[in-house]
């Protein structure tokens, strides 16, 4: 039996609310964040840090953003992309107009400012829900994407309407490396969800849950439908605020607004659908999925001898994907978290299955 729960006991009311209160599990997240922190710069290339990891992590603090949203509190989102981007260029803005500014509060400002717009698009979800929700928030892209297309302001009058970040140094440490960027964001993200974890667990998160599960009943019993919404479109924007100016800064160096279109936010929404609804270990496994599964269509073909074309590799990508939602939305609608718990009970009883 690898994973006994056998003299663990909770004494306190503390220990029986960990985050992790089985022993193996802490020693699980412990050896993970180990390997991510000390063995991962050091054995993997430049290109699995850049176009793998990096992606992978800041993919999942945008879906944790928006799994707080949509799995936490229910409310339908189709502008994360928008989000994104507001975070990215506000971050720029500051960085440009701003030059001493250090790079962190950069990125905490282009939350800052993100959080602002969602909270502005997020005012009608308190009269509408379900899909005139999804078509107002759907607005919220098409506006930001026209914004920052013809409004020069906010790319300093660029011509191309392209911005390109300088040089990056943080606590007077470059961070033009591929294994310094990785760091950089890994203790972002390790932060950013250890905070999205807690919140979920307090009580604003079942005020969202509750929202979620039954507004009318929530209302009742005394929650601030209000408060409540809109304190999840803020956190929500926030942290996909964050994830914008960390993809803009860290992954791609130079952007424009088609960075961050629609595509950006409908990826994002499958990620939470495949990962799992209401989990943020869901939004890993989902940004897992998203950036691998490309990976594999590009490379497998290959392995096996069979050609196929650029085209066609995006074709069956796209395939795949709208299967498995479909697939998730009806066999498993909590996702690939939901598995992954269902096999941590079955070895919680094995080989005592009953």
């Amino acid at each position: 039996m690898f994973y006994r729960e056998n003299g663990q006991f909770k004494t306190t009311y503390r220990s029986d609310q960990q985050i992790f209160p089985i022993r193996q599990d802490r020693i699980f997240i412990g050896l993970l964040l180990a390997v991510s922190f000390v063995v991962m710069p050091l054995v993997a290339t430049d290109y699995f840090l850049k176009a793998i990891l990096t992606p992978f992590l800041i993919l999942s603090l945008a879906a944790i953003g928006l799994n707080i949203l949509v799995g936490y509190c229910g409310q339908i989102s189709l502008g994360t992309g928008a989000f994104m981007a507001v975070g990215a260029y506000a971050a720029w803005n500051f960085g440009v107009r701003f030059p001493g500014l250090p790079l962190l509060i950069q990125i905490l400002l282009g939350g800052c400012f993100a959080t602002v717009v969602g909270v502005v698009f997020g005012i009608p979800s308190l009269r509408i829900r379900g899909l005139y929700l999804a078509v107002a928030t759907l607005a919220a892209q098409f506006f930001v994407d026209w914004a920052f297309l013809r409004i020069q302001f906010f790319t300093n009058y660029s011509p191309s309407g392209a911005v390109s970040v300088p040089a990056l140094t943080f606590l007077g440490l470059s961070l033009q490396g591929a294994q310094a960027k990785y760091l950089f964001v890994l203790a972002i993200v390790v932060v950013f969800a250890l905070i999205a974890k807690n919140l979920v667990r307090s009580a604003i998160g079942r005020e969202w849950m509750a929202i979620r599960d039954m507004d009318v009943a929530a209302s009742v019993i005394g929650i601030r439908p209000m408060y409540a919404k809109l304190s999840a479109f803020a956190v929500s924007s926030f942290i996909v605020g964050v994830a914008g100016a960390l993809w803009g800064y860290l992954h791609l160096g130079s952007w424009e607004p088609l960075a961050f279109d629609l595509n950006r936010s409908f990826q994002l929404l499958f990620m939470v659908i495949i990962g799992g609804l209401g989990s943020i270990l869901g939004s890993f496994f989902g940004a897992a999925f998203i950036v691998l599964v490309p990976v594999a269509l590009d490379h497998i073909p290959d392995w096996l001898g069979i050609p196929l074309a650029v085209d066609t590799s995006s074709h069956i990508e796209h395939m795949i994907f709208g299967a498995l939602i479909v697939f998730f939305l009806i066999a498993e609608p909590h996702g690939l978290a939901k598995l992954w718990s269902i096999g941590r009970e079955k070895l919680r009883i094995w080989p005592f299955p009953h």
